[in-house]
Parts: structure tokens; sequence; C-alpha cells
């Protein structure tokens, strides 16, 4: 088949390495193309034998299906940009993390221009699954897109014939997922001063016996640190979903600024990145934890 990726970051370029292996064919743009990052995405692009390209258009032109992975704020931008191009009746299958009234925003340029948009719900982190991930399908082309996307290997469902039933799964899971990230990353670093973490952690294994604290933790802490500005952006999404069903998102909407916080102070070099290599794995959540103290109290002091 002919395929198109929007957006080569790291979803991007582990549905290229997917599909790629299976022999189908993949054209690939993204916006980081135009800057310093393009380097090593053409790097990564020779190595799979992707074919990266200069805009949104000559990506999608010849593509039976397109994949749009982008950040959660760049979701109806980057469906807009992609529409003009698409071919007549072939598939736009939205992977972004956005608010239901965004996609419903995205899927009307798709349709303006003849393409059959399908929203997809991503329902938990892709790097262990790959291709894999579980996905769930929306939209009045879903039920077409099914066969296609499980011939290529994904694992699809279609939760609904109508747009934004999918997202809105997604994003009231994400409330709890990624507000359960920024809760364990406040509680834990502030019982680390404290001193108290072991006694805390002790209680948190009566209250939810078999939940390794220490190990969620340390997880928790390094998606933070590698991924908090893309989560940031998502939970604002999550907090337009919130307020779309007429609640006011608190709970989203601190989860979306400590976030952006992390991603701030990786930003800064605090845990390692040098020169855009990755961040330094670490075993233990409390060296992260740690290091955020340490750079409180000098700010501090200044």
């Amino acid at each position: 088949m002919q395929l198109a990726l929007i957006g080569y970051g790291e979803v991007g370029r582990i549905l290229a390495e997917d599909l790629r292996a299976q022999g189908h064919d993949v054209t690939a743009f993204d916006l980081k193309l135009r800057t310093s990052a393009a380097v090593a995405l053409r790097g990564h692009s020779v190595v799979h034998g992707v074919t990266l390209v200069d805009s949104h258009a000559d990506a999608v032109r010849a593509a039976d299906l397109t994949v749009s992975a982008v950040t959660a704020n760049q979701t109806v931008a980057a469906a807009a940009a992609c529409a003009p191009g698409l071919r007549p009746g072939s598939f736009f299958l939205d992977f972004n993390s956005a608010s239901p009234g965004a996609k419903i925003t995205a899927a009307e340029h798709v349709a303006r221009h003849g393409g059959r948009y399908i929203e997809g719900a991503v329902m938990t982190a892709v790097p262990p699954h790959r291709l894999k991930v579980p996905l769930l399908l929306g939209g009045p082309h879903a039920e077409d897109a099914l066969a296609t996307l499980t011939q290529l290997g994904f694992t699809a469902r279609v939760a609904s014939a109508s747009l934004g039933v999918a997202s809105a799964t997604k994003m009231c899971r994400s409330v709890i997922i990624k507000g359960l990230e920024a809760m364990v990353i406040e509680s834990f670093t502030a019982a680390r001063r404290y001193g108290v973490e072991d006694a805390m952690i002790a209680s948190l294994r009566e209250t939810f016996p078999g939940f390794d604290w220490d190990k969620q933790a340390t997880y928790f802490f390094q998606r933070a640190i590698a991924h908090g500005r893309r989560r940031a952006e998502e939970m604002r999404e999550t907090a337009s979903t919130v307020r779309e069903a007429g609640l006011e998102p608190f709970s989203a909407a601190g989860t979306a600024e400590r976030q952006a916080w992390m991603a701030d102070l990786a930003d800064a070099g605090l845990f390692g990145k040098r020169r855009g290599r990755p961040f330094t794995r670490r075993q233990d959540w409390r060296i992260e934890a740690d290091r955020i103290l340490d750079d409180l109290k000098t700010a501090k002091e200044d």
C-alpha cells in the first residue's frame, strides 16, 4: 500500500518502522524537517527506507491511507493542511490525542475535499505495543477502514459510527492516567523533601496491595521527563473535553501545568539531556526528585 505519515516523532517513526518492515511504501512529513531536528529525522528515514517530503500535500497525494500523528494542538491544523491534497476516497486516520470537538472539526476539513476521516483513539502507550497498540475507531467511515487497518497489523476496533465517542473515551481515561503521573511526581517529591517517602509508600502498599509504587513512580517520572510537553498538550485537550461536557476541568488543567513544568525542567537540562541525546533512564525516582528539590533550593537562594 501507499501510506503517508504526518508527524515523524516517536509514534510516527515506530509506525514507519513496522509498516516498512511489511514492505509498504511510506512517505512522511513533519514540521521539524524545517528545523535543526531534521538531521536526526533524515538519518532515521534513510535507515528504514522512508521517503521524507517537504509538505503535507506532497506526503498525502498518492496515499491510500494517511496517518496523522502530530502533537495534540496541531490536530486540526494538520488535517486542514492535508485535506486539499488527499486522493478522493482515501482514508485519513487521526491518531492524535485531541478533544471530540477538535476531531469533529478535523473531520470536516477532510470530508470537504473527499477524504474519508477515521477518528482514532490510542488507548495506551505506543512503544511497548508498537503497531499493535489498542486503537478505538470512530466516525461513519470507521467500519469501512477496519479491514484495511487490521490487514496492516493495527489492533483496532470500532467504538462508534459517531465522531467524538472514541476520543471522549481516550480523554476521560487520560484524566486518570496522566493525572496519576502528575500526582505521584508532586506527592513523592514533596514526601522526599520531608523525609517521609518510605512511610508514605508503606501506607500506599497497604491501601493498594500488589501495586509496586517504587517501580511505577520511576516510570512516571521518566515518562514526564521525556514526554512532558506532549502530555501537557494532550491534557489541555483533555481539559477541553471535560469543559465540553459542562464541567470545570480542575484536575485536567492542573495535570497539564505539572506536565508542562516537568517539560520545562527537562528542557533546561535538569535531568541530563545533552545536545539532543536521550535522557538517562535511572532505576530510582528518588534521583530525579532530588534533582528537582536541589533546583528549587538553588532558585530560592538566588
